[in-house]
Order: structure tokens, then sequence, then C-alpha cells
């Protein structure tokens, strides 16, 4: 019996309790067969000190959403996923609203992965490209 999108959102997002996913408020909003949304508040909790988006808190996003697609993705009962490296080009501030971070796959291999990330914000003005490697490796049995 195949798992409901919804069913499957509310699983992806209950892991996320106690992490800083939760202290960011983070949610995974929407995934597909080639792709994974999440989005973020932006308020005071996510600003840097003169009042707009910290770019920590955006790459938090980024790799958050590029890691949970290559979770999403994987048989996690063969293999374990953890990122290699991120970049983050912020190209346009934000003080309010949310903003959304799409993951869709470059490179989806057995052992590597290469996932770009899109950060808009509520009107679709895009804000930030990042880009993040995983590494999937056998767990030990």
């Amino acid at each position: 019996m195949s798992i409901s999108k919804e069913a499957k959102l509310k699983e992806i997002n209950a892991v996320c309790k106690n992490t800083l996913m939760e202290t960011l408020e983070i949610t995974i909003s929407d995934f597909g067969d080639d792709y994974l949304i999440a989005k973020m508040p932006v308020n005071s909790r996510v600003y840097q000190p003169d009042g707009v988006l910290h770019g920590g808190a955006t790459a938090a996003l980024a790799e958050s959403v590029g890691s949970f697609a290559s979770h999403l993705f994987s048989n996690l009962e063969e293999v374990f996923v953890r990122g290699t490296e991120i970049t983050a080009n912020h190209l346009k501030s934000v003080t309010e609203g949310y903003v959304f971070a799409k993951a869709t796959f470059l490179h989806k291999g057995r052992t590597t992965q290469l996932i770009d990330i899109h950060v808009t914000d509520d009107q679709d003005n895009l804000i930030s490209v990042c880009r993040l490697s995983t590494i999937s490796l056998p767990r030990k049995k």
C-alpha cells in the first residue's frame, strides 16, 4: 500500500522535532518526482542585526530542503545521506512573509548527488541561488 502525499509530508515534518528546522520553523510543503519544496517564515528569529533575513538562515533552509530531497529519493535502509558542500549566492533582501526553497536534482547518482536550490519570496522574486552536494554512504550491517 502506497502512502499518500499528505501522510508523507506529515511524516517528514514530524522528524524535525527538536532540530534546527523546528527552531527556524522550516516545514516541507510539497514534493514531486524530481523536486522538494520547503518554506520558512521571515521574522525577527531569522534576522541579521539590521532587520533583514540572515544569509545563514537562508543557507540552513537550502541545506535542509536539499538534504531532505536526497533522503526522500534514497533507500535509507541501505544508505545514510550527508551534505558535503553548500554554496549560496544571496541576491535580494527580505524583511517579512515567507521564503520558499525548491530543490531539484542536477545529478542523482548512487553515491553523490548535486542539488540546485532556488529560494524565492512571497512574490516569487529570486532571493538566493544555492547548490548542495550530498553523499550516500552504506549503512553498516
